[in-house]
C-alpha cells in the first residue's frame, strides 16, 4: 500500500465535514472524479491527485482534524449566512476556522457550548438519536412553573406535534421556580422552547452547559478552545 495515499473516503470527509459513511454516497453516485476518472468505492487519493466532487476541487492534501468548544453567545445564527439582521457565527470565530461546521444548532435567541469540527464522524455520532447524548441547559421562563407542569413535562412528557416531548427538571435556585436545568437526550427543533410553550410559558433564556462528556465551564460568551476527542 503507498503510504503517500489516503483512502478516498477518509479523505472527502475531512475536506468536507461529512461522514465516511456520506462520503461512501458521494462516491457510490459518480460524483467524484479523481484525475478525471470516476471515483471507486475503497479507492485512495495522494496530494499531486486532482478531485473535483459535484464539478467543484478540493484540496487532496493531508489534514488533522480538529475539535473545538465554543461558547455562542444570543444574537447569533449557526449557518454560512446572515439570517435577517442577525449575524452568523463566522463573523466572530476566526477565519482559520471557517471550514468547520457546528455539530448540532443553537437557534439565534439561545447561548452557551456549540462544538465546531471538520470530523464528519464525530458529529454523526454526536447528534444521531441512536447515540443519545445527553444535552444540559440552563433555562428561565417568564413566570413561576406550577408543581403539576414541572410534574407533567417530567414524568409524563408533552405531547407536541412531531411527538412527545419528555425532560428533566431539576431546580437551579430552591427559592426559584422560573429557573430550571434541562437536562435531556433528544434535540428536535426548539423542543424546549415548545414544550414550555406548550403548557403557557415562555422560554426567556436558554442556554447550554453541557453536550456529552464536553462541558461549557467558565468558558465567556464567544471564546473558543480546542478539545479532546472523547
Amino acid at each position: 500500500m503507498d503510504s503517500d495515499t489516503t483512502r478516498l473516503n477518509k479523505l472527502l470527509a475531512l475536506q468536507l465535514g461529512v461522514s465516511r459513511r456520506e462520503a461512501d454516497i458521494l462516491i457510490e453516485t459518480g460524483m467524484v472524479t479523481v484525475n478525471g476518472k470516476v471515483a471507486e468505492l475503497g479507492g485512495r487519493a495522494s496530494e499531486s491527485d486532482t478531485i473535483v466532487v459535484a464539478g467543484k476541487s478540493i484540496a487532496a492534501k493531508k489534514a488533522a482534524y480538529v475539535y473545538l468548544a465554543f461558547n455562542k453567545p444570543v444574537g447569533y445564527v449557526c449557518s454560512r449566512r446572515p439570517q435577517g439582521e442577525s449575524p452568523t457565527i463566522y463573523s466572530i470565530i476566526p477565519h482559520e476556522y471557517h471550514a468547520l461546521k457546528p455539530v448540532g444548532r443553537l437557534d439565534r435567541n439561545s447561548s452557551g457550548l456549540l462544538l465546531l469540527t471538520n470530523d464528519g464522524d464525530f458529529a454523526f455520532k454526536m447528534t444521531h438519536p441512536k447515540f443519545a447524548k445527553t444535552k444540559v441547559y440552563h433555562v428561565r421562563i417568564d413566570h413561576d412553573l406550577e408543581p403539576l407542569h414541572q410534574q407533567m413535562i417530567s414524568d409524563f412528557g408533552i405531547n407536541l406535534e412531531d411527538g412527545r416531548s419528555q425532560l428533566t427538571l431539576t431546580r437551579l435556585d430552591d427559592d426559584r421556580r422560573d429557573e430550571w436545568q434541562v437536562t435531556m437526550t433528544e434535540g428536535r427543533n426548539r423542543q424546549i422552547r415548545r414544550t414550555f410553550a406548550a403548557l403557557g410559558y415562555t422560554v426567556k433564556e436558554l442556554h447550554r452547559v453541557q453536550f456529552g462528556n464536553y462541558s461549557i465551564g467558565d468558558m465567556k460568551p464567544g471564546g473558543l478552545m480546542s478539545v479532546d476527542m472523547r
